[in-house]
């Protein structure tokens, strides 16, 4: 039995990879790796985020999803009618994120970019993963996890999409394909890849969905006050726009 590593890795996005109808308002694709020890996961991350939800909630059944929070959708009406309960859920929110000890590999894909530099141009996706996966083997590897087996989770989208990624994922990781110009031994680490829907509540996945608009917004309207970019830039690891 392989031996169970330290650490524990939340995959989310901001934006669609697609590239035939591009967004011109968000004409980008971002991938964020958020990479937790498992001890503070479970001693800081998880409880942190319950209290935050039994504040604010009574309950811990809420799911935080950052553009249902943006558009005050449901069961985030109330922060409509009271702008001070809005901040205070704004700023407490903020300081979850900020305490809480992880590092985040963000990977931006300028669609624009891509579309006008390659005939062929490969999935976003596919890129972002390419890419975040590079960055993620060199914190694991000077973290002494070698050999270790480090679940990835990815939120849930749909079966195509999902198996396309579980294949891509394992070219990279179980067949250790190379990409490029680098050679990366992807060989010394044991990924396992794990899908998971957004309504199982994980906080892990919560978190991680927070991470990702901010970095896209920057990107766009780097001068636009951006105080989430300014907590989560803290915590960047091995940042790659593209191309």
């Amino acid at each position: 039995m392989t031996e169970k590593g330290d650490y524990i890795v939340y995959v989310d996005e901001s934006g669609d990879h697609g590239l035939k109808n591009i967004d011109n308002n968000y004409p980008i694709f971002v991938l964020t790796f958020c990479c937790f020890k498992i001890s503070d996961y479970i001693e800081q991350a998880v409880p942190e985020l319950q209290r935050f939800k039994f504040k604010y909630f009574g309950h811990d059944q809420i799911v935080l999803h950052e553009i249902d929070i943006r558009k005050t959708k449901e069961p985030f009406k109330f922060l409509r009618t009271n702008r001070e309960l809005r901040e205070n859920f704004m700023s407490d929110l903020s300081k979850i994120i900020e305490n809480i000890p992880f590092q985040i590999v963000p990977i931006l894909i300028d669609k624009r970019k891509l579309m006008s530099k390659y005939n062929k141009p490969f999935n976003p996706y596919h890129l972002g993963l390419r890419f975040g996966l590079e960055k993620l083997n060199q914190i694991l590897l000077y973290n002494g996890q070698e050999g270790k087996e480090i679940s990835l989770i990815f939120e849930k989208r749909g079966n195509n999409e999902d198996k396309d990624l579980e294949l891509e994922f394992l070219r990279i990781c179980t067949e250790n394909q190379q990409f490029g110009y680098k050679n990366i031994n992807f060989g010394k680490m044991v990924y396992k890849f794990l899908i998971s829907d957004k309504k199982t509540n994980s906080s892990g996945l919560q978190l991680a969905d927070l991470t990702a608009r901010p970095i896209g917004l920057k990107y766009l309207k780097p001068s636009q006050l951006n105080r989430a970019y300014d907590i989560i830039e803290k915590k960047k690891f091995g940042y790659k726009v593209f191309p």
